[in-house]
């Protein structure tokens, strides 16, 4: 039996679907089918990926969906070749107590362009985002080729193509809004262009943008005392991150976390005019 759309729904053995967990406790075929639902067919034909199968020409999965039954929490992975390092796409999301939904991770790599080991320290170890360790070289390589923090690769340009699809998927479950937690500076930035606003976080943000400004506390910190304290990076928001990453607020980059409504625009801008 196949998943159904009613009334904009999703509906399963008569069955209205409201939440996560109820989508994980269903037959893998079905479950599959309506996170499917959240991958581009632009993408995957850019791959030569099933659309159906999710696999190769040779009949290899490139798409890995771990949501274990009953569980509020979703990973979705596409690849474009299953011996690639680094997949696509990499989208984690999950439910709260609450019964809200939030997005955790959303990453893409560009396979054709350089890749910068950032995420692993000289002795190979996770570095964890820079919370557990630092590859300063690669991470100096990373910022003057032009990525931001806790990029390994380019990215694909695709949150403006999946956000839609998220939205969809949201307002089929019977919701109006999801959450989203950043955990970059730069990263709350995209999230505001594309409509999404604070639940809390908003004053900080608007106090580094204060503080980035001639005379203000983070602007004296842009001493050049290391590469990523150079005077200048105001000016953008990869610069402003790299900053920020490199500890210039005296305390990790937290306590922000965003919702975005269902079809709807909050109009945030704690950076007026940036250029990325």
């Amino acid at each position: 039996m196949a998943i159904e759309i009613v009334n904009e729904r999703f509906v399963f053995r008569g069955q209205t679907l409201a939440s996560v967990r109820e989508i994980n406790r269903l037959p893998d075929p079905i479950k599959q089918a309506i996170y499917r639902t959240l991958i581009p067919d632009f993408l995957l034909e850019r791959y030569g990926i099933d659309p159906k199968t999710l696999s190769d020409r040779e009949g290899h999965p490139l798409v890995d969906i771990d949501a274990p039954p009953g569980s509020p929490d979703v990973q979705i992975r596409i690849w474009r070749r299953r011996d690639d390092r680094d997949p696509l796409v990499y989208l984690h999301f999950a439910e709260t107590m609450h019964n809200r939904i939030i997005v955790l991770l959303f990453m893409t790599n560009d396979p054709e362009s350089p890749r910068f080991d950032v995420d692993r320290d000289w002795q190979g170890r996770p570095t964890k985002y820079g919370t557990m360790g630092r590859n300063i070289e690669a991470e100096i390589a990373a910022m003057r080729f032009g990525l931001a923090p806790g990029q390994v690769r380019r990215g694909l340009r695709l949150t403006k193509h999946m956000l839609p699809l998220f939205e969809r998927f949201i307002a089929r479950l019977g919701h109006d809004m999801f959450l989203v937690e950043p955990l970059a500076y730069h990263a709350a930035i995209l999230f505001e262009r594309y409509g999404c606003g604070y639940i809390e976080g908003r004053m900080k943000m608007e106090w580094i943008h204060r503080e980035f400004q001639p005379g203000g506390e983070l602007y004296r910190r842009l001493d050049g005392s290391t590469p990523f304290r150079q005077p200048g990076m105001e000016r953008t928001v990869r610069g402003r991150s790299w900053a920020i990453y490199d500890g210039i607020l005296g305390e990790p980059f937290d306590g922000v976390r965003m919702y975005k409504r269902v079809g709807h625009h909050a109009g945030v801008c704690t950076f007026p005019d940036a250029v990325w």
